[in-house]
């Protein structure tokens, strides 16, 4: 098989698999957005959380 037609059969390919993809309705990705929100919202306490942890922990190593 030639160089170009390799390169023609991988963009057909591209192009039939951009075919099969759903994009998500309106309220699927409301739901995707609050849901990511709420994630970034708990990782981001437990992060301060850890963080004035060892900022005391260190505190009271050091002084």
């Amino acid at each position: 098989m030639s160089l170009w037609a390799r390169i023609k059969l991988f963009f057909r390919q591209i192009i039939g698999e951009l075919r099969k993809v759903v994009r998500p309705t309106r309220k699927e990705l409301w739901n995707l957005f609050v849901t990511v929100l709420v994630f970034v919202a708990i990782i981001m306490a437990i992060v301060a959380l850890l963080d004035i942890m060892f900022g005391e922990l260190a505190f009271l190593i050091f002084g």
